[in-house]
């Protein structure tokens, strides 16, 4: 693997460890390397090498929001007064567990969140006491997720 202007160059067998974790992240090393034809070692040296060169950002158990009780998934399209809030929207954002993620955008928002909540009870709550209390926001234009068709990472 040699890493040339920040683009890191994987060969087949990175690339079939890779996909082996990305289908499941618990799969034993040692039936890796059965599959892929070489040690468990070597297994552990390039993931080691991958890790290191910032391409593997980290592995996680994924919750299962559902089980929970968060059925209702939105996305928030926030309109604020200067882009020079934006850092400060930021910080306020944070705060507030039910936002997943957070975008600065192109075109009519500044910022783009989402957010899950139990129920559209709770999705209103989120929105007119968090969110739109944040000093600079404007106004929001909020869209609900009626359920979600594709959800992968990027093809290895």
């Amino acid at each position: 693997m040699k890493v040339i202007n920040q683009n890191v160059q994987i060969d087949g067998i990175d690339k079939k460890i890779l996909r082996a974790l990305m289908e499941d992240a618990r799969t034993p090393v040692l039936e890796i390397a059965r599959q892929v034809g070489i040690s468990g070692a070597a297994i552990h040296q390039r993931l080691r090498k991958l890790e290191k060169s910032g391409l593997l950002a980290g592995s996680k158990f994924v919750i299962n929001p559902k089980v929970l009780g968060y059925t209702t998934m939105a996305f928030v399209g926030i309109f604020l007064d200067k882009a020079m809030n934006n850092p400060d929207a930021v910080r306020q954002l944070k705060k507030i567990p039910e936002v997943l993620e957070c975008h600065y955008t192109t075109g009519n928002w500044s910022i783009l969140v989402k957010i899950l909540c139990k129920d559209n009870e709770h999705l209103m709550q989120v929105l007119n006491k968090d969110i739109q209390t944040i000093s600079g926001v404007s106004r929001t234009e909020t869209f609900i997720s009626l359920d979600q068709q594709i959800d992968r990472q990027i093809k290895i």
